[in-house]
């Protein structure tokens, strides 16, 4: 793993390039300064290609940089001078609570030092897939206690947020921008009652793409297997075959 980490350029073989909202190669868009980009870069770096094209860092830069943070932020796991932690650096963050405070005053010290203004959601990159992002801004808006009290109270948000996008269809049903902007509200919720549940939305929603995607190349399959093909068979066939597929998997 050292090796293939060290290895920029057999790693920019591996993986395939990173693309920007845009279809550009420039992953980095989102972020405002060169700094921000290459902590991250340094974080996607031995396993991504990375786009430096501005000339203004390397991926060399970017691992450094994520690794002297690293070793940093985990004085129970690390010495000052990167060596795996001893009895000592453990004292320096004996518990899980005093290791996050010791991340916590390290990140604000950081961003002090570079003359940044703290703001709660400052540091959430913008470039992150919109649902983890939308994760993200409500772990970090909870820890000032903009929070619901419980799972069932982002639950009744949902519902609320379904209800407004009926709303919208059945009043404005040629208002596209009104129902893109509902469906935002309820793709912001419902990632917020993943983060509730303990459940990462991304992953959540990967594996329920597999299953969907496995049950329809299975539908496919025993439809071609009888002679027929997807686009001559009705919904209501369609829809028999897969009810049958979900039992044979229970």
């Amino acid at each position: 793993m050292a090796e293939l980490l060290g290895n920029t350029s057999l790693a920019a073989q591996l993986a395939p390039p990173m693309m920007g909202a845009d279809g550009s190669r420039d992953y980095f868009m989102g972020f405002q300064t060169n700094a921000e980009a290459r902590r991250t870069g340094g974080l996607l770096g031995g396993f991504g290609v990375l786009h430096f094209d501005n000339g203004k860092f390397t991926v060399d830069d970017s691992l450094r940089t994520v690794v002297a943070k690293l070793v940093r932020r985990h004085p129970h796991v690390f010495r000052d001078d990167g060596r795996v932690h001893d009895a000592e650096s453990k004292q320096r963050a004996p518990s899980a609570e005093a290791a996050l405070d010791r991340w916590n005053s390290q990140k604000a010290q950081e961003r002090a030092d570079s003359g940044q203004r703290h703001t709660t959601l400052g540091s959430v990159p913008k470039s992150l897939p919109s649902l983890l992002r939308a994760y993200k801004i409500g772990k970090r808006v909870a820890t000032v206690g903009f929070e619901w009290a419980t799972a069932k109270d982002v639950v009744t948000k949902i519902e609320e947020e379904v209800a407004e996008l009926r709303e919208t269809l059945e009043m404005e049903p040629d208002n596209a921008a009104r129902a893109e902007e509902e469906m935002g509200d309820l793709l912001f919720a419902i990632a917020n009652l993943s983060r509730r549940l303990g459940i990462e939305p991304e992953a959540a929603l990967r594996k329920a793409n597999e299953k969907f995607t496995t049950r329809f190349n299975q539908m496919e399959q025993n439809f071609e297997a009888s002679g027929r093909t997807l686009d001559a068979a009705t919904l209501d066939e369609m829809e028999a075959e897969w009810q049958k597929i979900k039992t044979h998997e229970q």
